[in-house]
């Protein structure tokens, strides 16, 4: 459609008008047609201490845009005939465990292997991720898994887990560093120089952004301390992001039917479509068809989207956790085809259970519009997505409709779900306290408390976690943030569903957690 430039920037300009001001960090953007560049700005500050201005050269992390790297180098393994994706996990890494199902590289690619989340997992252990950790943590929190999320293949729950398996996969086979196979085999070639993996936070580097996290008192840095891998590591900077985006469009290197694959969504057991294909991410947005990937780490959020029959692309990049980066390059499509957003789902505020089941969502009004709110964060919704209102962050797989009698009807996977609103004040059945054990993961944990509060203190050789908990149903709790300060998510990080002889942590990326008395 035919648009002003002018307009068209100063709209893009508005929507990241909070970074104008002295002493803000920020970000930088550039919106692409067929492959010709119709915008780009950067805005705020690389480094507050000492004024430095964003720009297209400011190195920046990617988050999980790392995932689509890793998966590609995969790929170009298996062209080689170094592994194949219907290969079992432990054909490669025997500190895997086999458990309840085999699973394979396609579905730790894909996010269907139902492998717990390493980072969920470390927090329910006692190490905070800000605390200092390394490889070999991982290793071992993955090598205690006791059980999976689902059976494989049969649902997608977003998990790091899976791309470090194959992180290492790729060092392991090739007997060099990360670093030295994508240099050598993508970003080399496509002349992709300020890209790599970074493993710490707190590197020393030329150009490298400072990352920062708003709190009451105002901005500050922040940064992980666990060592980062190929599902999340990367830094880079806009202009390699964008030579990136054209290679997925015209590429350089890897091959079409790669990318073709990358981009073909997973289908569930019960014969639905995810979101998610191999390190990259499908949608339909307006009836358009959207294929790219975000990243979300400590002080940072990203960005990089493709409308693949319209020929528009996105990529954003931000040293701040207060960048919707997703929403906002969808607001930026918004701009761009000139299509209004439809009309509210009216929802009644409230906490909603899962029948039957263990997952918790809650919907709270922000300027008259509902927004979703649960163990993983808070969205506003996509109400004009064709299975119905469904939370506007990149992944997921779940819609909700409401029904006439207040509850709300749910698809998961393809799974349908009813959610029913749950009661203030509650009060649980079965009083939680004594002291409970998983074995298997070294976990011990101690409650104390009545029908309504009490305190749940974790204890393992990684480390200790204290936080509280809040009756959610008759038997069902809220395990609450330990530091609700870091700005990162709403008050509760995972649920405690009563069981016979104890209880199940069940989080956004894990389920099942098993604790029995002692």
């Amino acid at each position: 459609m035919t648009r002003s430039p002018a307009d068209f920037a100063n709209r893009i300009d508005a929507l990241f008008s909070q970074f104008s001001g002295p002493e803000m960090p920020g970000a930088v953007v550039a919106v692409t047609e067929n492959g010709r560049q119709i915008f780009a700005n950067a805005y705020g500050l690389a480094n507050i201490n000492d004024n430095v201005p964003m720009g297209r050269k400011t190195i920046l992390r990617i988050g999980s845009q790392s995932k689509q790297f890793t998966v590609l180098l995969i790929l170009m393994l298996e062209a080689e005939g170094k592994l194949r994706l219907e290969d079992e996990v432990q054909k490669h890494l025997t500190y895997v465990p086999r458990l309840e199902y085999p699973v394979t590289l396609r579905q730790l690619a894909s996010n269907t292997s139902g492998y717990r989340d390493y980072l969920q997992a470390m927090i329910l252990s006692g190490r905070s991720i800000f605390a200092p950790s390394d490889r070999q943590t991982v290793r071992e929190i993955i090598a205690r898994q006791d059980a999976l999320n689902f059976k494989p293949g049969s649902a997608m729950i977003y998990s790091n887990s899976g791309f470090f398996m194959l992180y290492e996969l790729i060092e392991q086979i090739e007997g060099a560093t990360f670093n030295e196979v994508l240099r050598k085999r993508i970003t080399g070639p496509l002349g992709m120089h300020d890209t790599s993996l970074m493993l710490r936070d707190g590197s020393v580097m030329k150009r490298l952004a400072a990352h920062y996290t708003k709190r009451t008192n105002g901005w500050t840095h922040l940064g992980w301390g666990l060592e980062e891998d190929g599902g999340g590591g990367i830094v880079s900077t806009l202009d390699d992001m964008v030579i990136w985006q054209q290679n997925l469009i015209e590429p350089m290197v890897g091959t079409a039917e790669m990318y073709e694959r990358m981009a073909t969504p997973c289908v569930f057991d019960n014969g639905a479509t995810g979101c998610y294909g191999l390190g990259l991410v499908t949608d339909v947005y307006r009836g358009r068809r959207a294929v790219g990937h975000g990243g979300g780490v400590a002080g940072g959020r990203s960005q990089s989207m493709r409308f693949i029959d319209n020929g528009l692309g996105i990529v954003i990049i931000a040293n701040n956790d207060q960048v919707a980066a997703f929403a906002v390059a969808r607001r930026i499509a918004d701009i761009y085809f000139g299509t209004a957003a439809p009309a509210p789902i009216e929802f009644a505020p409230g906490r909603y259970r899962q029948k039957h089941g263990p997952d918790v969502f809650e919907i709270v009004v922000k300027d008259g519009v509902p927004t979703f709110l649960d163990s993983f964060g808070a969205s506003r919704f996509d109400f004009g997505h064709p299975s119905g209102a469904k939370p506007e962050r990149a992944i997921t797989d779940l819609a909700l409709r409401p029904r006439p009698d207040g509850k709300i009807d749910g698809t998961f996977c393809g799974m349908p779900r009813v959610y029913t609103r749950l009661g203030a004040d509650a009060k649980a059945v079965t009083l939680l306290s004594g002291r409970y054990a998983n074995k298997v993961q070294g976990l011990e944990v101690v409650i104390d408390g009545d029908a309504q509060r009490g305190m749940f203190r974790l204890r393992s050789d990684l480390g200790a976690m204290n936080a509280a908990i809040v009756a959610a149903d008759s038997d069902l709790w809220f395990l609450l943030q330990a530091d609700t300060d870091t700005g990162l998510g709403p008050p509760w990080n995972a649920t405690l569903s009563v069981t016979a002889n104890g209880f199940d942590i069940n989080s956004d990326g894990i389920k099942r957690l098993r604790f029995t008395r002692a």
